[in-house]
């Protein structure tokens, strides 16, 4: 299935109220490191599905949702739990670095 595609309208529903923890890629399609990063997040998005939520928010679709979360710089991967930030990370992660992070907030 893949990770699934954010936006403003569907972000409290889809992840704030996730009963999984989630990890949304705060990217956009002119952003370079982004493009090494999203190969990497679909990937794990099948790996860990009904696991764990993956998911990506272009920051120039969903400006207002970035910006609520202080996105400055993309790529940023977002681990939330419970409706809250668990975790934030800025820059693109290879996938075993990623993986970890995700095994990490399952535990």
């Amino acid at each position: 299935m893949g990770a699934m595609h954010l936006s403003d309208e569907n972000f409290k529903k889809e992840i704030l109220e996730s009963s999984l923890p989630c990890l949304v890629d705060f990217w956009a399609d002119w952003c370079g490191p982004c493009k090494r990063v999203g190969p990497v997040v679909e990937e794990l998005a099948a790996e860990f599905e009904g696991k764990f939520k993956i998911a990506k928010l272009n920051v120039d679709e969903g400006q207002k949702t970035a910006s609520s979360y202080g996105v400055m710089s993309i790529p940023t991967l977002m681990f939330f739990k419970d409706g809250k930030v668990a975790e934030q990370v800025v820059g693109a992660l290879g996938k075993a670095e990623l993986k970890a992070k995700i095994e990490e907030h399952l535990a």
